[in-house]
């Protein structure tokens, strides 16, 4: 079975509880979407709600998949960069699966609708996204045809003694 991906889903209660509590888990199983386990809803939350405001003043875009029952199951979410010269391409942000749906190619999945939702907006050419150093991440980007553009090192805390490099990755649409 695989997943429904809807772009710019209608923001009800059910999607932003079902994205705080993929948030929650994701971050909870290691994953790097901008936390450290062990992490709350509550902490959560905040990220959220700045994502749904840019989300409202158009500089935002939610891309969602819903498993077979219903249930968030994965997002990512593209922002536009408002610097004159940087509005050919697109960032890639919270790219996410949930623990329980990791290895059933889903990852694969929501990189493919997100670089098939980046060739519809207008004037997009590529999609950049950076990824924490240390956990393969680069690799299963490089698989889904992203390509290493820069690395800077160090550039992630995740705890004292604990620095990641942040990677840089690139997918051109042409």
């Amino acid at each position: 079975m695989s997943l429904t991906f809807t772009l710019d889903p209608a923001v009800t209660p059910a999607l932003r509880d079902g994205i705080l509590d993929l948030w929650t888990d994701v971050s909870n199983a290691g994953g790097a979407v901008g936390f450290v386990p062990p992490v709350t809803r509550e902490a959560v939350r905040p990220t959220l709600v700045q994502h749904f405001a840019a989300m409202a003043e158009g500089r935002t875009r939610l891309l969602v998949g819903h498993d077979a029952t219903g249930e968030v199951a994965a997002t990512a979410f593209f922002t536009f960069n408002t610097h004159r010269l940087m509005t050919h391409w697109v960032w890639l942000y919270t790219v996410m699966v949930h623990p329980r749906h990791q290895g059933k190619g889903y990852g694969r999945d929501l990189l493919t609708s997100a670089e098939q939702a980046a060739r519809t907006f207008d004037g997009i050419e590529a999609v950049r996204l950076t990824c924490r150093g240390g956990l393969g991440l680069e690799r299963f980007y490089g698989a889904c045809g992203y390509k290493e553009v820069g690395r800077i090192p160090a550039a992630i805390r995740v705890a004292p003694g604990d620095d990641r490099d942040d990677v840089i990755m690139l997918l051109p649409l042409g």
